[in-house]
């Protein structure tokens, strides 16, 4: 008779157990919207982000790089630009230099000295993945107006350019977020908005100065290889609003880059590559 019993109050309560982590699902606060199916700094492209609580933050002002001052190198980069466009492979390797080719950030290990440079260069920058994407990666470089000395090399330049920052107001401003160096970004022009969705469209509902920007993530998809360029970013503004801001607007601390210098008869070549901060 008592195991009836028993058997009884289970029953009467399993229901409502199934049920209760349904209920749990469909809770929702005002203040803590869902968060978007974001592409985070620090993992995958389409991965879901924890967004830190938004507020206020000290702004830590930008200089941003300066374009090269060379007729030269502005040909250079043109023509460098054609040859992406064309998908001329033969074009390129003749704008590579043939020695001392170098490849920093290289974190999966892919230089291999006995290679040609040319072939370091397209596997650095995956120049025939996902339907030769890497040659609008290549396009996208080319175009890269602002360049900045490489420390350690003379004679060479990286492009994009270095923004430059007071590195101690950095450090403090990421102890006081509790963030990293990737968690930073920082517009290409001043006034830049910041909209309350992604879309072109939407209210705008801040304006971002020169200065770091805290990042969320990129509304990117999983095969999206250029976040930065190609995808609506989410942003924590210094007044403390999350919004989003139109893709190509933001530039990365540590982006990946070009380096070029000049070779024996003064003629530009492509001298390098540096990966993006993963």
């Amino acid at each position: 008779m008592r195991r009836l019993v028993w058997l009884a109050l289970i029953s009467a309560f399993l229901p409502a157990l199934a049920s209760a982590p349904i209920a749990a699902q469909q809770m929702w606060r005002p203040d803590t919207p869902p968060a978007a199916p974001l592409s985070a700094p620090s993992s995958a492209p389409g991965a879901n982000v924890r967004a830190p609580a938004p507020k206020s933050y000290q702004p830590v002002t930008v200089k941003l790089p300066a374009a090269a001052d060379d007729a030269s190198f502005e040909t250079f980069r043109n023509e460098l630009a054609a040859v992406a466009k064309g998908r001329i492979y033969a074009g390129l390797e003749r704008l590579v230099t043939v020695q001392g080719f170098f490849w920093d950030r290289d974190f999966n290990g892919g230089f291999d000295r006995k290679r040609p440079a040319v072939d370091n260069l397209a596997a650095a920058i995956q120049l025939e993945r996902r339907n030769g994407m890497g040659w609008a990666t290549l396009a996208a470089l080319a175009a890269e107006t602002t360049a900045t000395p490489f420390t350690g090399r003379p004679g060479i330049i990286c492009s994009p350019g270095n923004a430059g920052f007071d590195d101690v107001e950095f450090d403090r401003l990421m102890d006081d977020t509790r963030s990293k160096p990737r968690d930073w970004v920082y517009p290409r022009a001043d006034k830049t908005a910041v909209h309350a969705g992604p879309r072109g469209n939407a209210k705008v509902i801040d304006t971002l100065g020169l200065s770091l920007v805290r990042l969320l993530g990129y509304l990117a998809k999983d095969n999206e290889p250029d976040t930065l360029r190609a995808a609506w970013a989410r942003v924590i503004a210094p007044g403390g609003k999350t919004g989003f801001v139109a893709p190509g607007t933001l530039m990365s601390l540590a982006p990946e880059r070009l380096c070029y210098g000049k070779d024996g008869f003064g003629r530009w070549r492509i001298a390098g590559y540096v990966g993006a901060e993963e």
